[in-house]
């Protein structure tokens, strides 16, 4: 029932990724939402006994699931450290192309040498006693451990260069990465434990394997989703306020407007896509008014503060943007031309 789980959440991943990112020039993230979507896809029985018969039913399947679920985790440990600065040399490094190759080869060799038989969907279990298995297993999980490892300490990195509610998408992702972490330490003690005869050991380990495959899983899922989903909230929260605040300005503007001459009637056959550029321009044109000696305008203290709270939200440090707080002396838009 776990690979089912999974692999819904991880297309469930894939649909909000393409909706919520779809503009961001990084596509790593996507790139391994989606290789790791199909190698779970493919850890499905049904979907797995199907393809692996297509390719002719010698487990070949298992290694393209494989070979998918490690791409995809590069991929992913590329886009988070892509989202942090400064990651060290020793990340870098795990999460580079080289360690790739090598593990993707030594995945590929080991393979090979495996007496697979026919179709199973108990892969390791079945086929782990065999050197070859072992070592396809244990290379594969040392690298995800690796990769797990250095997306921890991006995580960790990106903790501490967060606040508020941005910290949320960054401990998800530390969680699922120290599970994952934990769990290719599991596999690859099971893998050693199986090789060796010691099957109570291995059996005794297997019953932290769901809770930690499903934790990992849904954490790096919440993490990665989260980043988005925030970013959209943000700006649907700050396109409100905007909103807010040209309803607002606009009897003010119109005041100014009927006062001084040549004043554009930019207000006039505005969609909502254009309230910030609105905004910007009414407390523009309404500072004009204030300052032009040819003209007799001034401000309420109402009206003011108002305008005052319109500059504080375009510069980005309003309520209206969930920043700090106000200044008092907001910097001035630059004047109308």
């Amino acid at each position: 029932m776990t690979p089912v789980l999974v692999s819904v959440l991880m297309w469930t991943l894939v649909a909000v990724l393409l909706i919520l990112r779809r503009r961001r020039a990084d596509r790593s993230i996507a790139y391994s939402a989606v290789t790791i979507a199909v190698a779970m896809t493919l850890n499905i029985d049904a979907a797995y006994i199907w393809v692996d018969g297509i390719l002719g039913g010698t487990n070949v399947a298992t290694l393209l699931a494989d070979l998918a679920l490690m791409v995809g985790i590069f991929f992913l440990g590329r886009g988070v450290a892509k989202a942090t600065r400064g990651a060290t040399r020793i990340v870098r490094i795990a999460l580079g192309r080289a360690l790739l190759a090598i593990a993707l080869v030594g995945v590929a060799a080991s393979f090979a040498l495996i007496d697979r038989g026919s179709t199973t969907t108990t892969f390791m279990l079945d086929l782990g006693a065999q050197p070859a298995a072992a070592a396809y297993s244990i290379i594969q999980f040392a690298y995800d451990g690796v990769i797990m490892i250095a997306m921890a300490a991006t995580a960790a990195q990106q903790i501490g260069l967060s606040r508020g509610s941005n910290r949320l998408p960054a401990v998800s992702l530390l969680i699922g990465s120290v599970s994952g972490f934990v769990l290719s330490i599991e596999i690859i003690t099971m893998d050693l434990a199986h090789v060796a005869g010691n099957l109570e050991l291995m059996f005794g380990l297997s019953a932290a394997y769901d809770p930690l495959f499903l934790s990992t899983f849904v954490f790096l899922c919440l993490g990665l989703a989260g980043q988005p989903a925030l970013r959209w909230a943000r700006a649907r929260s700050r396109a409100r306020a905007t909103r807010g605040f040209v309803d607002r300005v606009t009897p003010i503007w119109e005041r100014a407007n009927r006062v001084r001459p040549g004043l554009s009637q930019f207000g006039e056959g505005l969609g909502a896509e254009d309230a910030e550029t609105q905004l910007h321009r009414q407390v523009v044109e309404i500072r004009d008014a204030v300052i032009d000696p040819r003209v007799t305008f001034e401000l309420s203290d109402g009206e003011r503060v108002v305008v005052d709270e319109a500059e504080a939200h375009l510069i980005g440090s309003g309520a209206g943007t969930g920043g700090g707080e106000v200044s008092p002396r907001p910097a001035r838009p630059r004047p109308a031309q």
